[in-house]
């Protein structure tokens, strides 16, 4: 092996290599640091030993430093109860209703309106901990990979609702709430992103790589989503239709492998902002940060140390997982009881309380003018229901032998499709207003007043029964 002396009487026998780039590497590396490599594995050794020490010390980065390390509690509570910002803090002051709707439940179990009511409320601060637990771990991240956690963190409570409704076999809240979760983010999140930011600045701009890549695959994601029920009711009225029994069994299966494919969407997806194509997104978020008014305050603000936002996220996601059985158990009860329907209770109450969290946050990016970051929460959370949460409650039922799937009723999967079409023609020109934002408000609220109006399927109420998740509705 040649040694450091020869390699250094090479150089010199050779002056042309000090102008080299690897020449001037190997000077820098003689006045302290390693000597140029002889052979590859050399070098890989040494990039080796050159990678690790930077990384021990970005594994926090610095926008997530809190400047302490472990666990303390009074300054956890403090931190917590202060949150994110301000609409954040007013739900915070709801925490007292969350022991209430859990003493109502065992103490008064027959007074279903006052448990639904009190554990819808109590929702709000549960999930608002798990968005901002989500948050402060997100600071923690890059740019890319940290508002992949915050977008994946906000929807544990849509994940957890699903799953808990599909232990009482709640097939079409189920399903409308897929849909109605999409609704929810897409069109009152994002109206009112486009409301608050619209009243601090005249015009508002986002990048195109986000709008772009978000409303194409949602319009893709909108239009997969429907391919069972086209196939249902195509065939129902058809001359060829195989019987309603088989017709049902397609239909499931159908649902089946178009879920595992849009699960794999949203991987290659994930895969395509995080690594492939991270820098457009991260030069996006980096334009944000500094256009953001109040970029200053939060960068003074006290932060959770990790293991004080692993242990909100763990208390959070303990609590939400306790109301939403609370609630669950109730819907049920309501329907029956009210003039509630299943298209309303799916499709507007509970995305409503399971997407809080994420709406605050992407509202309080927008009023900030960090409008980059707001749309890719809300696109996220938008993609995220419909090529991952979604699917998985396919793919869970499927496993748990039972038959959700995603044959939806005709009026919420039409209202999806025309709602996915006006949110992509705002986003084109990628310019927002006030006015932008108040007309996608009104379209939510429209959607709502029909959906209270929408009877029930006359096979049952609230898809109690396994087999009224089967068939045509």
């Amino acid at each position: 092996m040649t040694s450091s002396h020869s390699r250094r009487r090479s150089h010199e026998d050779y002056p042309l290599a000090d102008r080299s780039p690897r020449r001037s590497h190997s000077h820098n590396g003689h006045n302290g640091g390693l000597p140029p490599p002889t052979t590859y594995s050399q070098y890989k050794r040494r990039r080796g030993t050159e990678a690790k020490e930077p990384r021990s010390h970005r594994l926090i980065q610095p926008a997530g430093e809190s400047g302490r390390r472990g666990f303390h509690p009074l300054k956890f509570l403090k931190i917590s109860f202060r949150s994110a910002s301000r609409a954040s803090l007013v739900c915070n002051v709801l925490w007292p209703v969350v022991p209430a709707a859990l003493a109502v439940r065992y103490s008064l179990p027959e007074k279903h309106v006052l448990i639904f009511t009190l554990a819808y409320i109590a929702m709000v601060p549960c999930a608002n901990l798990v968005g901002f637990a989500g948050q402060e771990l997100a600071r923690k991240f890059p740019h890319v990979a940290g508002v992949l956690a915050e977008i994946t963190f906000g929807s544990i409570v849509e994940i957890v609702l699903f799953m808990v409704l599909l232990s009482k076999d709640m097939y079409e809240v189920i399903k409308a709430a897929i849909l109605g979760s999409i609704l929810a983010t897409m069109l009152l999140c994002l109206g009112l992103c486009f409301f608050a930011g619209g009243l601090w600045h005249e015009q508002q701009t986002f990048n195109e790589a986000i709008s772009e890549a978000g409303s194409g695959l949602l319009l893709t994601a909108g239009v997969v989503l429907a391919v069972p029920t086209a196939f249902e009711r195509g065939l129902s009225a058809s001359a060829i239709s195989p019987g309603a029994e088989q017709l049902e069994i397609k239909t499931l299966n159908i649902s089946r492998v178009i879920s595992i494919m849009l699960i794999i969407s949203y991987a290659v997806y994930v895969f395509f902002q995080a690594r492939t194509h991270h820098g457009i997104y991260t030069q996006s978020y980096e334009e944000d940060e500094h256009r953001d008014r109040d970029g200053h305050k939060d960068r003074a603000k006290d932060k959770l140390t990790l293991v004080e936002a692993l242990i909100a996220l763990a208390i959070g996601i303990a609590l939400v997982t306790l109301i939403a059985i609370t609630l669950v158990l109730q819907i049920e009860y309501i329907i029956e009881e009210s003039a509630i329907s299943d298209a309303f209770m799916g499709l507007i109450l509970v995305p409503l309380v399971e997407k809080f969290a994420e709406h605050l946050t992407a509202i309080d990016e927008a009023w900030d003018n960090q409008m980059n970051f707001a749309l890719s929460h809300v696109l996220g959370a938008t993609l995220q229901t419909a090529l991952f949460n979604g699917p998985l409650a396919v793919i869970v039922s499927w496993g748990l032998g039972t038959t959700l799937d995603l044959n939806f009723d005709l009026f919420n999967l039409v209202m999806l499709l025309l709602a996915i079409l006006t949110v992509g023609r705002f986003l084109q020109d990628q310019k927002s207003n006030y006015l932008e934002g108040i007309l996608l408000v009104v379209l939510y609220i429209a959607i709502a007043v029909a959906a209270f109006h929408y009877p029930d399927p006359p096979h049952g109420e609230g898809g109690g029964e396994t087999e009224n998740a089967e068939g045509g509705h």
